[in-house]
């Protein structure tokens, strides 16, 4: 006879639960896409005064596209297969690309004049980020570079989430 192992064999037919924890990354992508955003508004700030048009669109979406791959990869890595992990983290990347070209304009207006000044002008109109984020700065009408870079950010994630994840392996699809 041969002494029985010191743990219990788990039950035929039950695998170990390797779903990842898609909740814990929606939260790792949120809370990265959040620095990321803020590394952004505080480059855009410290740098505004030097930069052209051209410039300031490059780092637009280079920030897009980079908030994008950090958020993606994170949520392939910890949420692996679950679809409404990678849809979480396109959205999410968007929005951190969103919020933080939104987040610069008032903190330049903060810097420039007042922050009394930046305060007055959110009271007065607290969706003109969104305006001037949306406004061309040159000829009026629409920046085509502004919703090029939610596409990014968005396309970013959801596919390195998606590659990543699959990666990764894990249970059921969920």
């Amino acid at each position: 006879m041969h002494p029985a192992p010191p743990f219990q064999a788990p039950p035929f037919g039950q695998r170990p639960n390797a779903a990842g924890n898609p909740v814990g990354a929606v939260f790792l992508g949120f809370v990265v896409s959040v620095v990321v955003s803020l590394l952004y508004s505080g480059i855009i700030l410290a740098t505004y005064k030097e930069q052209s048009l051209t410039t300031a669109n490059i780092l637009y979406l280079a920030h897009a596209l980079i908030n994008g791959a950090l958020v993606g990869s994170l949520v392939g890595l910890v949420g692996h297969r679950s679809n409404g992990a990678h849809i979480a983290a396109a959205v999410i990347a968007a929005l951190g690309a969103f919020f933080g070209f939104t987040n610069s304009l008032p903190l330049i207006i903060a810097e420039s004049e007042t922050p009394r000044a930046a305060g007055d002008l959110l009271q007065h109109d607290p969706f003109w980020p969104a305006k001037a984020w949306w406004n061309s700065e040159t000829g009026g009408g629409v920046d085509w570079f502004s919703p090029l870079g939610l596409v990014i950010a968005a396309a970013a994630a959801w596919g390195l989430a998606r590659v990543i994840g699959n990666r990764s392996g894990g249970g059921d699809r969920s």
